[in-house]
């Protein structure tokens, strides 16, 4: 990892003498199954008012794999799906395995926080298969956490088991009682409200919201009414020129799928509405107990989604920007108010950023990189960064074909109306790249016909045409090696840099709101590139 990402704020209290006397505290907000595409930030007024608006947001933020168990690996370990080796939902596919816990859990951003002495609090959704009686049950409390609240198995709203501090709690279906995004925002509330800021402490909350079942609080049940899903160039259009997945979608959707999307559509915003309530309950009370100042707060989903993109019903797990592309924002001490970043982040670079603002350095066998120097960039200074990301699924699959649908062997996820989402042949690897010059995707499946797809973004935002097939055998010879570095790097292998063209950035690609002041980084003992402190 690059110096110049290791430190950066442990916060002084004495803004006068510049004293350091304890790290920044930081709390973590992560949905389930939030879109960018089809403005899934939205309804979130309070999000993007106290984070976004407060803070960076990061434009172009990618997941290592659009499905849940996988990306969750990545972001607790810094590290791609061919490392951590959780390729999907299942115990199987490592999703909280035996394996998993006894090798890449053992080292998540968690584990090294409390071993730097912070206090640890984690509430909802952890990994699908977490809790199963098969891999330890609710008594399996991840290491690194000092208070647990953890949810069994996927996510849901009601109807749940809750592992606390290793016992289980049964929950029912009484709103006032059980809705679980509810008591996930009043216990992150209870936890904040204990803290005295003698000590650094990490709080992750980690909501159902969006995923399915998509039960909303009973007060906002009645909104969006009149919201349908986007209708973009790709929504209900036959993808004949891609994969076979997406070329058996029947095109066009039923009036029945239609109903659904819209209906599925505005269910997901009602979802966040209590997310966001969630977020102002939590900055509010931060600035409560005085330590809002004193805080890093970082907004983020696992995946996207697609609601009748290229005649998908409802889903994730495809290459494809819908389903690939998440929120980002954060806000802290010494970032830029209302700043806007576009370089290619992703969720690899969380574990080693929250290690890195706790001023401590990831271990050499992360993937990611830290956002540290993106978050406070020092003036005069060029960023090198890296250009590409890689973007893996292995395709989950029924052999003997998904449950009420007929002729759907080696298929899954066939809902609604057995449209199905996943398949044996869907599994892939992607390299998405964003310069100032490029910005591309080119894919390789490991399927019967050894499928290619390419895409042009600046031609073609919406993924419409696979130009594959235009491409010179010198080019695509190009991107296949580009593709099997990345898929087979580790660590430092995966961070590799490319410095900017000079005229790629305005002022380190921060776009700043030219009226927002922002802190300065202080030059502390000689060692600003190791070190780069914050007073407040």
């Amino acid at each position: 990892m690059d110096r110049q990402s290791v430190g950066i704020v442990l916060v002084l209290l004495c803004t006068c003498l510049g004293v350091l006397t304890k790290r920044p505290n930081i709390v973590f907000i992560l949905t389930d199954d939030q879109d960018v595409t089809m403005g899934g930030e939205t309804p979130m007024a309070n999000t993007l008012n106290m984070i976004g608006k407060k803070g960076m947001t990061f434009q172009n933020m990618f997941t290592s794999s659009p499905l849940c168990c996988p990306s969750r690996s990545s972001i607790l370990t810094g590290n791609y799906v061919h490392n951590h080796r959780a390729i999907n939902n299942s115990i199987d596919g490592n999703c909280s395995s035996k394996a998993w816990q006894q090798g890449p859990e053992q080292n998540t951003f968690a584990t090294h926080l409390k071993n730097i002495g912070y206090k640890t609090f984690f509430a909802g959704k952890y990994l699908n298969q977490y809790g199963d009686k098969a891999v330890g049950g609710v008594a399996h409390i991840p290491p690194g956490w000092d208070e647990w609240h953890g949810l069994v198995h996927n996510s849901v709203y009601y109807n749940y088991t809750l592992s606390v501090n290793g016992k289980a709690e049964v929950h029912g279906d009484d709103y006032a009682k059980d809705y679980l995004t509810d008591i996930i925002n009043n216990r992150s509330h209870e936890f904040l409200a204990k803290q005295n800021g003698v000590f650094p402490f990490f709080a992750m909350v980690s909501t159902p919201a969006c995923h399915s079942p998509f039960d909303s609080a009973p007060q906002y049940m009645d909104e969006f009414a009149d919201k349908k899903a986007p209708r973009d160039p790709s929504f209900n259009k036959a993808g004949m020129d891609k994969h076979w997945l997406i070329r058996h979608a029947p095109n066009p959707l039923s009036n029945a799928s239609l109903t659904y999307i819209d209906d599925t559509f505005r269910k997901r915003w009602r979802t966040l509405l209590s997310v966001d309530d969630m977020v102002k309950n939590i900055v509010t009370t931060l600035d409560e107990i005085k330590l809002l100042d004193e805080t890093f707060i970082i907004f983020a989903s696992d995946n996207g989604f697609h609601l009748g993109q290229f005649s998908l019903p409802n889903d994730k797990r495809q290459l494809y920007d819908f389903d690939i592309r998440v929120p980002l924002m954060i806000r802290g001490p010494g970032i830029p108010a209302n700043s806007k970043n576009t370089d290619p982040v992703m969720n690899i670079d969380i574990m080693p950023t929250i290690i890195a603002l706790a001023g401590e350095q990831a271990p050499s066998n992360v993937d990611g990189m830290s956002l540290v120097p993106l978050l406070i960039p020092k003036t005069n200074t060029t960023i090198k960064w890296r250009n590409g990301a890689l973007i893996e699924h292995d395709g989950e699959y029924a052999p003997s074909g998904y449950v009420g649908c007929k002729h759907t062997e080696f298929l899954n996820t066939c809902y609604p109306n057995c449209v199905c989402e996943d398949g044996f042949n869907n599994t892939y690897s992607c390299r998405r790249v964003i310069t100032k010059t490029d910005n591309t995707m080119y894919c390789e499946f490991s399927d019967d016909e050894n499928f290619q797809e390419f895409y042009n973004f600046t031609s073609d935002p919406h993924q419409l045409t696979n130009t594959i097939k235009k491409m010179t055998p010198e080019f695509l010879a190009e991107q296949n090696k580009e593709l099997v570095k990345l898929s087979l790097c580790k660590g430092a292998s995966c961070r590799q840099v490319h410095p900017p063209h000079e005229e790629d950035r305005d002022e380190n690609s921060v776009i700043k709101d030219q009226s927002s002041n922002s802190a300065k980084s202080v030059k502390q003992n000689g060692i600003l590139e190791s070190n780069s402190v914050v007073s407040l």
